[in-house]
């Protein structure tokens, strides 16, 4: 057996299998710092990565876990953090300087109740708009949601997988019921695991940012010769700062149009029962588990429901929504409505809205109701 790859099937936590995930993927340096409900993540990291030749780091802060995180990246190595509301508000600079220097790491964001301090221990999804807007500027985000200690796993490779694909920051954005779920996690054989690396730059005389047809640019080894400036100011190709309009467009334009030009391969999502379905209830994490049985519970009382679970928030799958608009839909998520404002921007009416402010995930019982409001 593997030592870096526990193959086999355990009974995790979504924390704990996030990280054995990341092991997975080929990430060997994290750096985080303690905050409920992430914490197991950061501690399995640290026991694990000395196991398989990586680097754990309990930085000051997370201003500064990110900040390390992008460094390891451009040091060669697949990097990742973990946090959750307050500490991913204060990765936001640095996020965007990831989004800058189109750095690829990994952010798990797992969610809990705030604003502010908020419940600690207990359950929101309140970060959905925190991880599209966080931070200042333009940019297009990617943010993938599991709904179990499996998908905690698989996602979390995929994170990598896409992080590196399209050369940015890309953050699993779990939340605290998920994160504390345990039930068992079926890890295949290293062989069986679909990594992609990152590309890297060979040709010296190439500049640093030329993208490639793909608009993702090969990233330069730091070491081997290569001139390399990284800086958070608007750059030319060759990383050189370059104020002006016509940079910014030609530059961040791109940078928007690497993700915009090729949404279809990131988007994902599930549809349960929806082919028939005359209500549609749109779900994601903790939410999507309670949101499948009241779908089913509807079917047992003659009423057509089905479910949208996002798998994928950002980008956000607005077309497959579009066109499923002649349905009635309902959202149920726990904050004041934040993916509801997208669902209704795609299919373009009110969409019957289930919300908690947070603390408990919904009942069966309750997205019923909003169904059987819908019907009406």
């Amino acid at each position: 057996m593997s030592k870096d790859i526990l193959v086999g099937d355990h009974f995790l936590s979504g924390d704990v299998a996030a990280a054995e995930g990341a092991i997975a993927a080929g990430c060997r340096f994290f750096a985080g710092y303690p905050i409920t409900p992430s914490s197991e993540v950061a501690e399995r990291m640290a026991r694990r990565l000395p196991e398989v030749g990586g680097i754990f780091i309990q930085m000051e802060d997370e201003l500064a876990s990110m900040a390390a995180i992008l460094g390891a990246s451009w040091g060669g190595r697949k990097a990742m953090t973990a946090t959750s509301g307050p500490g991913f508000s204060l990765m936001m600079e640095n996020y965007g300087l990831g989004i800058m220097t189109e750095t690829p790491v990994v952010i798990v964001n797992v969610q809990r109740a705030g604003p502010s301090t908020g419940l600690p221990t207990l359950l929101g999804q309140g970060d959905v708009m925190q991880a599209r807007w966080g931070t200042h500027g333009s940019y297009q985000a990617i943010a993938l949601s599991p709904e179990s200690p499996q998908e905690c796993f698989d996602m979390t490779i995929k994170a990598f997988n896409l992080a590196e694909r399209f050369r940015q920051p890309v953050i699993l954005l779990m939340d605290e019921s998920v994160g504390h779920l345990f039930e068992r996690v079926t890890i295949p054989p290293k062989e069986e695991i679909e990594i992609v690396n990152r590309k890297i730059l060979k040709d010296k005389n190439r500049k640093i940012y030329e993208p490639d047809e793909d608009l993702v640019p090969p990233m330069p080894p730091i070491g081997e010769g290569f001139g390399i400036h990284v800086t958070g100011l608007t750059h030319d190709e060759r990383g050189y700062p370059s104020i002006n309009a016509e940079t910014q467009e030609r530059m961040i334009g791109r940078i928007n149009d690497k993700i915009r030009k090729y949404a279809d391969e990131i988007v994902d999502y599930e549809e349960f029962m929806v082919d028939d379905a005359e209500v549609i209830v749109v779900a994601y994490g903790i939410t999507a588990r309670s949101a499948r049985r009241a779908v089913i519970m509807a079917r047992e009382n003659g009423i057509k429901a089905g479910l949208f679970r996002l798998k994928v928030i950002w980008p956000f799958p607005s077309k497959r929504l579009e066109e499923l608009s002649d349905r009635e839909f309902v959202v149920a998520e726990v904050n004041n409505g934040q993916a509801l404002v997208e669902v209704e921007r795609a299919i373009k009416k009110r969409a019957v809205f289930v919300g908690k402010m947070g603390g408990e995930p919904h009942k069966p019982q309750e997205i019923l109701k909003g169904i059987e409001e819908a019907v009406k």
